[in-house]
């Protein structure tokens, strides 16, 4: 990682301290003049809202189907359950970044003794195994995706996306990479449409959206761990925290490295935190409401003609078909095949950073492979292996199933690393956890942990 000079770490004290001088009406007018409030928030949009779609892989997708196909409205209020929590816990590992301009890796380094970090470390290694393991099950969604569009074998597409992907990241600059994780976001609009084509009941929607129907036997409290699992992921917390930094490198202010909000002026400081958590809620926001859309447009169809041994997305897809006709089976397979090619990178690159920062490695998509050797290694590591795994006709299920069991049982222990991280005084300054974010954090932490036990009860184990 670059480090400033003696000379510019002055200059950047003596600008940011100049700025801390100036008289709120300067400070307000600098802010009036970059714009409307409403373009600050629209520029603010991209790790959050990445975060969020990437968590509504095709894993997740086939997921939320077998929810609605077997079950039908009774996952819905689990939508209502989750956004908080998701959105509390990465909020945390946004302000993180925001607060330090340090990785999550790195910052383990700082508040953890050397037995804590070879326990991370070994949880890291078990992350990019099991986010192998998804890539391969992501790939094959894919390769099916683009087979019932009649485009082509799976297996064809499957190599290509895992090729053409890992091609992106090892050579395009972030700035393209940013652009389309954006523009494939717009891909999981679709199951939105879906729901809004073949939903009629609205009313019992709404019911069981407010009201929990749990459901008290192993086949419902297995899908419910499930459900948890694949919506407060483990990997995610990097990824929020890893993008949000590539976004400050990219700023002018920062250079090549990202400026702190300690850097800047009250103003700036303020006005950053605050679009960057709209980002994050908007994000944690929109993924909830694609998982609702998913689970009310298969218990609407699949459920209600006792469709309900859906065991992938392409099967959610094809079996739409007789019931909501080709363009809705289409808009379905689409849906995936974009949050797949949006997921894919985000795996492969939340356990590199994460890795990367813990060995004091650097890191990151704006890094060039020859300053970021490691880190650009692991990433292609995950991206081929997944590709390799995706070829070798491994069934994709028992894939999932294992990623479920290492991301069930790891979620707590990270969730522990970043309350430690953002708890500290020492490390995150001013902008440490409030009782909000405190309760939230911990509050997450013990359902995963619940959760854990609950597959290991269920037999997941």
């Amino acid at each position: 990682m670059a480090i400033k000079s003696d000379d510019q770490a002055r200059s950047v004290a003596t600008d940011a301290n100049a700025d801390r001088s100036r008289p709120t009406s300067e400070l307000d007018l600098t802010t009036a003049g970059e714009g409307p409030v409403w373009r600050q928030y629209l520029r603010a949009m991209g790790p959050g809202l990445v975060t969020g779609a990437s968590d509504d892989d095709p894993s997740g997708i086939a997921t939320y189907s077998q929810a609605g196909a077997r079950f039908g409205l009774a996952f819905l209020w689990t939508a209502l359950l989750t956004l908080p929590l998701m959105a509390g816990v990465q909020e945390i590992c946004d302000r993180t970044a925001l607060a330090t301009g340090t990785g999550l890796g790195e910052l383990a380094v700082k508040r953890f003794h050397r037995p804590g970090r070879i326990i991370l470390a070994v949880l890291l290694m078990a992350l990019l195994v099991a986010n192998a393991l998804n890539i391969a099950a992501d790939l094959v969604a894919i390769g099916s995706g683009m087979q019932l569009l009649h485009a082509g074998p799976t297996w064809l597409w499957a190599l290509l996306a895992g090729v053409l992907i890992t091609m992106l990241l090892v050579m395009g600059s972030f700035a393209r990479i940013a652009l389309v994780f954006k523009v494939l976001c717009a891909a999981l609009l679709t199951y939105l449409v879906v729901a809004v084509l073949v939903t009629h009941q609205w009313t019992s929607v709404l019911t069981h959206t407010l009201i929990p129907h749990v459901q008290f036997n192993n086949a419902y409290l297995a899908l419910l761990v499930a459900v948890l699992g694949t919506t407060i992921s483990p990997y995610l917390f990097f990824w929020q925290s890893a993008h949000r930094l590539e976004e400050m490198r990219d700023e002018p202010e920062g250079g090549a490295q990202a400026e702190p909000l300690t850097d800047k002026s009250p103003a700036q400081a303020q006005r950053k935190q605050r679009t960057s958590r709209l980002d994050v809620f908007a994000g944690m926001t929109f993924s909830n409401l694609v998982m609702f859309a998913i689970i009310v447009a298969t218990s609407q169809t699949l459920h209600a003609h006792h469709k309900t041994n859906i065991q992938s997305a392409a099967q959610a897809a094809e079996a739409l078909k007789p019931f909501a006709g080709h363009f809705a089976s289409a808009l379905f397979a689409l849906g995936f095949i974009g949050s797949g090619l949006l997921a894919i990178p985000v795996l492969a690159g939340a356990g590199s950073v994460g890795l990367a920062g813990l060995l004091d490695k650097q890191w990151g998509f704006s890094r060039s492979v020859r300053k970021a050797p490691v880190f650009y290694g692991l990433v292609a590591l995950g991206t081929l292996g997944g590709t390799a795994l995706s070829l070798l006709h491994v069934n994709p299920i028992k894939l999932l199933v294992l990623v479920a069991v290492i991301n069930g049982v790891a979620a707590a222990p990270f969730l522990v690393v970043v309350m430690s991280v953002s708890s500290s005084p020492q490390i995150m300054g001013e902008y440490v956890n409030g009782n909000a974010a405190k309760i939230l954090g911990w509050a997450t932490a013990t359902i995963m942990a619940a959760a854990a036990i609950g597959l290991i009860a269920t037999g997941g184990l």
